[in-house]
């Protein structure tokens, strides 16, 4: 049987990925243990230069900056920085996948004229703020309240597990702007890291994540402008379709994590001799090896049916669940059959395995956890809602 005939996109995408693994190859192979090792968090003139690239500006509109290319371009550039270095690729993640999508897709022509370019030079870059200290799983139990005066809004809250928390210039801030109870209140504002009242808490010690700072944000009545409300009370829905991309990204993140270990694993399980024989030859390694290919390709494929139709609106809810799920899983799963195939070097810091080990269990977490996601496809299957809450 003939191989298809590639097509123009796909030899376009694998050029993409070509270079983008060289630059991570040669820019971020030899510096990633370092930062990840002093959790230094990743230099703003390394934003700049991925900004140069322009890999901020992968899936925004060209007329800010932008190439104006999908967010699977957005992925394939992520997957690819990724495996060497978490923390490079999510600038690439933030600036593609994370709050700035959010703001290029409902934001007005003005805040995107007012941000976006600055986001895709690399001088600025916007997280989101969503989970509280009360509030994380359950995230429609938010307590941040924007109060409406004359001219804007005052922000009272607190934001807890906040990814470049401290680091961001700009923060996309979901609060209540409304009385309606639940989902039905809550809207977003932007606001900058400096604005008077913004203050942040200590730089969290994460057992991965290293290089991606993370701090809590208390708002102390802080005054934002009208024109700074990205979307209004009762929109959260249109606020989580884009929270469904930013899950896109994380899922890339796992992935990433997983075909690195299996690379490796791969390369090491030839190499490695015992009892004067390669371990490939031993048939548990074969085994072993085989399932992390099974569980790393099966996590690629739900990643790709998940994002077939993210450039024409926001992804189906059930199809970004089970894929998060999945590579989440995956990735930690796949992570400890290549430490254990590495057997006592495994464990050491030098083959670096236990760095994607740690790191894959933060995607896990980020985002909405495995439990949470599979809580939320029981409900897609049949049709339900599933009430969590304790009933009076």
């Amino acid at each position: 049987m003939s191989t298809p005939a590639r097509t123009e996109e796909e030899e376009r995408r694998d050029e993409l990925r070509r270079v983008a693994a060289q630059v991570a190859a040669e820019r971020y192979a030899g510096r990633a243990d370092e930062w990840d090792a002093g959790r230094v968090p990743f230099p703003v003139d390394e934003r700049r230069f991925l900004g140069e690239l322009g890999y901020l500006g992968i899936a925004l509109p060209e007329r800010f900056g932008g190439a104006g290319a999908s967010v699977r371009d957005a992925l394939v550039v992520i997957e690819e920085l990724a495996k060497v270095c978490r923390p490079a690729a999510f600038q690439v993640f933030e600036a593609n996948v994370g709050a700035a999508q959010a703001l290029s897709r409902l934001g007005t022509e003005e805040q995107c004229e007012r941000y976006l370019p600055s986001i895709i030079r690399g001088d600025t870059t916007m997280a989101v703020a969503i989970s509280e200290p009360d509030a994380g799983s359950a995230a429609t139990d938010l307590a941040t309240r924007a109060t409406e005066y004359e001219g804007g809004y005052r922000v009272n809250g607190t934001k807890r597990w906040i990814s470049g928390g401290g680091e961001a210039e700009l923060y996309l801030v979901y609060a209540r702007l409304g009385d309606a109870p639940g989902s039905k209140g809550i809207g977003a504002v932007i606001v900058g890291r400096d604005a008077p009242g913004v203050s942040f808490g200590a730089q969290e010690k994460l057992m991965g994540f290293r290089g991606i700072p993370s701090a809590d944000i208390a708002f102390d009545d802080v005054a934002v402008p009208a024109e700074d409300v990205l979307v209004g009370a009762g929109r959260f829905r249109d606020l989580f379709g884009c929270f469904s991309i930013e899950r896109l990204g994380n899922t890339t993140m796992s992935l990433a994590i997983g075909q690195a270990a299996l690379d490796r694993t791969v390369d090491y399980v030839r190499e490695r001799r015992q009892f004067g024989r390669p371990i490939i030859d031993f048939q548990a390694v074969q085994l072993t090896l085989s399932d992390m290919l099974i569980q790393v390709r099966s996590a690629r494929l739900l990643l790709e049916h998940a994002a077939r139709n993210v450039d024409d609106g926001a992804p189906d809810t059930l199809d970004v669940s089970v894929a998060k799920c999945a590579a989440n899983e995956m990735a930690k799963r796949v992570t400890d059959q290549a430490m254990q195939l590495h057997g006592g070097n495994g464990y050491t810091e030098e083959y670096g395995l236990e760095r994607l080990h740690r790191d894959a269990h933060g995607w896990a977490i980020a985002g909405g956890t495995p439990a949470i996601q599979r809580i939320r496809i029981a409900s897609e299957l049949v049709g339900r809602r599933f009430d969590q809450r304790e009933r009076s």
